[in-house]
């Protein structure tokens, strides 16, 4: 079977650029991968799943169609292309070369021109044809040979439609109908007008009664009211709308079989792209892992403008579809250790260690590492330390098997890594203070942290020493996996390698790290973020390494008996599903759920379905179908429960540390942008609050024994609080100043009424007003999170400005600071950098300016919870206490505290979390006392 596949170039590329506006994918040198990223993943999955015998892929040009001609407005209200998809696309095009598919373009003729007339041409030369589009127009070439192929979205498989799935989704006779109905319907995007009043659903209709637009219009004397007034009035237009919709199948364009043969990628040219944007996942996926992710990659020291942004640097035209600077491919290669001149020293024996301890005592810094036997600090053992003083100069010191000789060695090191007056450079150098906390060696003294430097410096890209080193530094470091081989069950680790060959890596890592600090370092003080590092970020480091270090005691037995209590109402839910449904089936099986759901119980006619012909049962579609029939709800109770079994209640003993009998988290400084920590193994900050049955998940967290108790300190609504500082806006530092209850002081100012006569209803509406102004949300998504009409919602916020105006000129002032600086920042200076706040696509631009609005708040609330730990942690070492801070999630701090020191804890925590920053309006926290952290909390 000859099988083509056509792919819509620029529909996929955008399509695929905006599935992660939301998290977009940048390389570390800045630049914007997203729509390449997906637009090789889509084709890669294509490659693998369909196996084409023949491809190509079909773009516009910018050249007038005749449809330009016929329709001045034709796409004249189009919102211009994101910059960095721009930026993005000579990337793809490379991509596409190095696949070695052809790309066809004509002059005159749209995309969907051209895959129309080679589709038709295809099918009449015994090829079964898929156009690859989410565009909905090319339902009217589907025909015995000719599908759309709709490539995977949101969770959902792709889809793909043939005749019989054409006339039942769009509910016609034949498939040229489609045509008339887009029509009528006309599409706002390419600016195709339609008749007015007329919709998909009265077209459907329309069309089923009629048969055609032309039809339509003879037989407008029997339409009714406004209808028939349209249909009458702008006849015309409807016709031009037609032609408009309607894919032109003679375009002069060659069918040439051999041209569109699928042959082998070209690796010569793959390759480079790929390491060039960071491709190191899909380059194994492409050449397995021969794949080439260091030595022979292009690195570029990227030209930057003064946002930090990199200037667009492109590969070379390939096609005269876009227009390109000069190619990225012409850069030297990266260096690789065997480049430099360097002088890495092994240390193994006590003559050697007792002269580099004497040197590393004269300096006031030094750069540190650490190799163990695996990546979880807190079960890792030592292999090794490594030392770099100067640069291209390092130290590698072995530390054996044997536990104790591993602790004498350490102890030798011990006064220059517990003293106070040398600094410690180090990349990630909490995890190398954890390690060394379970051999009793604290490190002490000042700290600079490049992987934090750099996080500061450009928060929204990766950290990783190696990116650094490959785009600061050109060069490109010893992979671990060249010593200890691939991520998988037969990966070895640092013991299994023989130390010679451990010398380099451990030394270039500390001498790696150190030339980074002497270029971040300056880079810090250029951006005004010194202080943000040395105050805050680094100090943090120490703290977050005690907190992990002590873990939280865990309940296993309550999660046990939680887990059987869990078991009986996720059966009781599959069994009420069961009778309501009157059949019973595997309810964890989407196949079979969907058949009940839509082929017994009919809850819609409409139901769409997957490639393998199985109804689509996703969250999503649930949701939309609860107020249908109370069955949907229960199914969507058992899904939560079984969730909440599996993910929490079932997994939180298996993640106890056997050496300590505790849960150690592992905090993250240098995920998200806003100056939030994030943790993993477990993810604290989902343990579950919103539901009753997810709140009993925290019961299980305890105090550590009859004579401890849990403190639980809360900032009470504290970014309202910030945004109120922040904007200086008088009514609502006035309410907080008197102790009003922020939502109902909201809600008797947006209503008119008294603070006594808000009711519950009114407060729960300013609540969401309070919350949704901070994150961007319009009319619409207030609405539609109310369950309110649109026009009430607008009014809300139109009245919500008015009686704060502060946060109106607040919201405006942030924007056009954005604007002209390109970035903005919290109380303390932090910098959230917006790179596309000056965008000419409102989409692109629109998100940007969210982040402006949002990014001061949240980073603010970050930094004022952050210094609040360093002070706490210092003021209980300092007071001697026995008392562990254990937790920090979101706004919350939780602390295993001796019954004895209960009243010095809470006064520390109360004055050190209420003054962590100097503010105008009262920060007010909320402690709570108890056994576990749902009484205390």
């Amino acid at each position: 079977m000859k099988k083509l596949f056509l792919l819509d170039g620029m529909a996929l590329i955008y399509r695929a650029h905006f599935a992660l506006s939301k998290s977009p994918r940048f390389t570390s040198t800045g630049l914007n991968t997203s729509a390449v990223m997906g637009f090789a993943n889509t084709l890669l999955e294509v490659l693998r799943k369909e196996n084409p015998s023949h491809i190509a892929v079909v773009f516009d040009t910018d050249a007038p169609t005749e449809r330009h001609t016929d329709f001045v407005a034709y796409k004249a209200h189009r919102q211009a292309m994101p910059e960095d998809l721009s930026i993005a696309l000579p990337y793809v095009c490379k991509l596409i070369e190095g696949f070695n598919i052809p790309v066809i373009t004509k002059d005159g003729f749209e995309a969907d021109d051209i895959i129309g007339t080679l589709a038709k041409e295809g099918e009449k030369r015994g090829f079964q044809v898929y156009c690859m589009t989410p565009d909905k127009d090319f339902a009217q070439l589907v025909s015995e040979n000719i599908f759309i192929y709709k490539p995977a979205r949101m969770g959902n498989d792709m889809e793909i439609l043939g005749v019989k799935e054409v006339l039942t989704k769009w509910e016609i006779e034949n498939v040229e109908q489609v045509i008339d109905i887009l029509g009528l319907w006309g599409d706002a995007v390419d600016n195709i007008p339609g008749i007015p009043g007329i919709g998909e659903k009265t077209a459907k209709l329309l069309i089923k009664q009629y048969g055609s637009v032309e039809n339509i219009i003879a037989h407008s004397h029997e339409l009714k009211g406004k209808q028939r007034e349209n249909v009458e009035a702008f006849a015309e237009q409807g016709m031009i709308s037609k032609k408009l919709a309607t894919i032109i199948l003679n375009v002069p364009v060659d069918f040439d079989e051999t041209a569109l043969e699928l042959t082998a990628p070209n690796k010569e040219l793959l390759e480079p792209l790929f390491a060039e944007l960071e491709f190191r996942t899909l380059g194994k996926r492409v050449f397995g892992e021969g794949f080439n992710t260091g030595e022979s990659r292009n690195n570029i020291s990227m030209q930057t403008d003064l946002f930090g942004n990199p200037v667009a640097q492109q590969p070379e035209r390939e096609s005269k579809i876009f227009v390109a600077p000069p190619s990225l491919f012409e850069q030297p290669a990266a260096k690789t250790i065997e480049d430099i001149t360097h002088d890495y020293r092994l240390i193994d024996t006590a003559e050697l260690r007792a002269d580099l301890l004497s040197r590393l005592l004269e300096q006031e810094s030094i750069s540190f590492d650490t190799e163990t036997t695996g990546t979880d600090a807190n079960l890792a053992d030592l292999v090794g330390l490594s030392f770099c003083i100067n640069v291209n100069e390092g130290f590698y010191i072995p530390l054996p098997a044997d536990r104790e000789i591993t602790q004498q060695i350490l102890d030798e090191f011990r006064v220059v890594l517990e003293n106070e007056n040398i600094a410690k450079v180090g990349q990630n150098i909490k995890y190398d203070i954890l390690v060394l906390k379970w051999y009793d060696v604290h490190m002490k003294g000042k700290l600079f942290d490049t992987m934090l430097a750099h996080y500061l410096i450009d928060p929204d890209t990766r950290h990783g020493m190696d990116l650094l080193a490959q785009n600061y530094l050109n060069y490109s470091p010893i992979s671990i996996t060249t010593l200890i081989g691939a991520k998988g069950k037969n990966q070895g680790t640092m013991r299994d390698v023989p130390v010679e060959k451990v010398v380099d890596y451990a030394a270039e890592d500390a001498d790696v790290t150190l030339q980074l600090a002497n270029i971040f370092g300056p880079m810090l003080k250029d951006l005004n973020a010194e202080k943000l590092a040395d105050e805050i970020e680094n100090p943090l480091i120490y703290v977050l390494a005690d907190i992990e270090k002590e873990g939280v005691r865990i309940d296993i037995e309550t999660l046990k008996a939680y887990s059987l209590e869990l078991e009986k109402d996720i059966s009781r839910f599959e069994q009420n599903v069961f009778d309501k449904c009157g059949v019973q089936f595997n309810l964890a099986s989407p196949k079979q759920l969907g058949e009940v759901l839509f082929d017994k119980l009919q809850l819609d006619p409409k139901a769409k379905k997957t490639k393998t012909g199985q109804y689509q049962t996703g969250e999503d579609v649930l949701l939309a179908l609860a107020h249908k029939s109370d069955v949907v709800q229960d199914i969507l109770d058992f899904r939560q429960l079984q969730k909440l079994k599996s993910t929490y209640v079932d997994a939180l003993p298996l993640l106890v540390n056997p050496k300590s009998g505790r849960v150690h988290t592992s905090y993250n400084q240098a995920v998200a942008a806003t100056g939030r920590l994030s943790s993993n193994n477990p993810n604290l900050q989902n343990i579950p609050i919103r539901t009753e049955r997810g709140r009993e998940v925290r019961k299980a967290f305890i105090a550590r024994d009859e004579h401890h108790v849990l403190l639980s300190a809360d900032y009470s609504q504290i970014e309202l609080r910030i945004i109120a500082e922040i904007s200086k806006e008088e009514n609502m530092l006035d309410a907080f100043n008197k102790g009003i209850d922020i939502h109902t002081a909201t809600a008797a100012k947006v209503y008119g009424v008294t603070i006594e006569e808000v009711d519950s209803t009114q407060r729960r509406n300013a609540k969401a007003v309070n919350f949704g102004i901070i994150y961007g949300q319009s009319a619409f998504g207030l609405s539609q999170n109310l369950g309110i009409p649109r026009k009430e919602a607008a009014e809300m916020i139109e009245q919500y400005f008015a009686q704060y105006p502060g946060i109106k000129r607040y919201m405006s002032d942030t924007m056009n600071f954005a604007r002209e600086n390109g970035f903005v920042e919290t109380i303390m200076g932090r910098r959230r950098y917006l790179r596309d706040i000056n965008s000419a696509n409102q989409t692109v631009r629109g998100f940007a300016e969210r982040n402006a609005i949002n990014a001061p708040i949240q980073g603010s609330a970050a930094d004022l919870i952050k210094i609040a730990m360093i002070n706490i942690h210092r003021d209980m070492k300092e007071q001697n206490l026995q008392s562990k801070m254990t937790m920090q999630v979101h706004d919350e701090l939780v602390f295993d505290v001796l019954k004895t020191e209960v009243e010095a804890m809470k006064s520390i925590i109360t004055h050190r979390m209420k003054s962590a920053i100097q503010t105008n309006v009262p920060i007010e926290i909320e402690i709570g006392e108890g056994a576990n952290w749902l009484a205390a909390h």
